[in-house]
């Protein structure tokens, strides 16, 4: 299974923000310190917020800033709303011809959910563990 550039994004930008608890940080910023276009990670930030991981502020001195302490932002969480559909194989467009007996559906389901089953047993606090190499990479002082 492969996450979308969109699910990527949105964990580092969630990652970042970890990294700095204390501070609002611009769109801006993390564009440059992650590697992400502005215009997309203008639309990340807004379905972070939109799903309370992350809380905006407009303005002069907006930004934006984790809603929670970064332990409690499950991954699990993170990927089935940035995803939204889980589902590896389309078996209905078009119609499979085998789909009312086929059992592989059924198997790609189970190993999805076992998929985010573990990232459920990680939270943003556990990606940033290696904290300090993690600040130099991304020059955070």
């Amino acid at each position: 299974m492969q996450l979308t550039r969109f699910t990527d994004n949105s964990l580092r930008t969630l990652i970042y923000l970890a990294l700095n608890p204390n501070k609002i940080i611009t769109i801006n910023e993390i564009s440059e310190k992650c590697a992400i276009p502005r215009n997309h990670l203008v639309k990340v930030v807004h379905s972070l917020a939109k799903a309370n991981f992350i809380q905006t502020s407009r303005g002069r001195a907006g930004g934006i800033k984790l809603i929670e302490d970064a332990k409690e932002v499950i991954i699990g969480d993170v990927v089935r709303v940035m995803e939204g559909q889980l589902d590896v194989i389309n078996c209905f467009t078009p119609l499979c011809p085998i789909a009312p007996t086929c059992k592989l559906r059924n198997v790609l389901s189970e190993a999805t959910n076992a998929f985010i089953s573990v990232l459920d047993n990680y939270s943003i606090k556990d990606l940033i563990q290696n904290e300090q190499p993690l600040r130099k990479l991304l020059n955070i002082k």
